[in-house]
């Protein structure tokens, strides 16, 4: 199935849909969900659990989205080989990297790597809510582990965004929004 494609956005350029609704809602969905239980902390009791909850279940869906969902959406057209990322890895240094239509193999690891994080935060979480774990200090220092680490990769996924956006001459965040990116180079 051959991308929609349009003319519009800046100077009439063709652009093409990459990110479907469901990719897009589910992106900002985790967003706010994510952060808006990071804010609360553990203060946050009923909201933090909730919003807690409420990422475990956009992951579990991105994940069965990501077997059959659209073209750019499913894993099996993004997940790079190791070769694959270490071979953009190195053309990253060299400043010489393609640009993807999809994700480029080391965004396609920032999912993969983002979306074991929320897994292992939100699993922690929830076995806090039990009676094995309740109160458990050392169960809640690994979910904070969690959760920081999950910090520290949205950090870096922000910083990629900006790098490509830059780099290619392309608003991510725009296309994250919309759907469509730039058809050509």
């Amino acid at each position: 199935m051959k991308p929609a494609v349009s003319t519009g956005g800046a100077a009439g350029a063709e652009t093409v849909r990459v990110w479907d609704p469901l990719v897009r809602i589910f992106h900002w969905s985790l967003v706010l969900a994510f952060f808006g239980a990071y804010a609360l902390g553990d203060d946050g009791g009923w909201w933090h659990q909730t919003l807690g909850y409420t990422v475990l279940g956009l992951v579990a869906f991105r994940l069965v989205w990501g077997l059959v969902g659209t073209r750019y959406a499913r894993f099996s057209s993004f997940v790079p080989t190791p070769r694959k990322v270490f071979s953009y890895l190195k053309d990253l240094v060299a400043r010489r990297e393609a640009r993807y239509l999809g994700h480029n193999p080391a965004g396609a690891l920032m999912i993969v790597a983002l979306l074991l994080m929320l897994i292992g935060t939100g699993t922690t979480g929830w076995l806090l809510t039990t009676d094995t774990f309740w109160g458990n200090e050392a169960m809640e220092d690994v979910h904070e582990g969690f959760a920081n680490s999950t910090l520290f990769l949205v950090g870096l996924h922000v910083a990629g965004v900006v790098f490509s956006s830059l780099h290619h001459r392309e608003n991510l965040v725009h296309a994250m929004l919309t759907g469509r990116k730039r058809a050509k180079d």
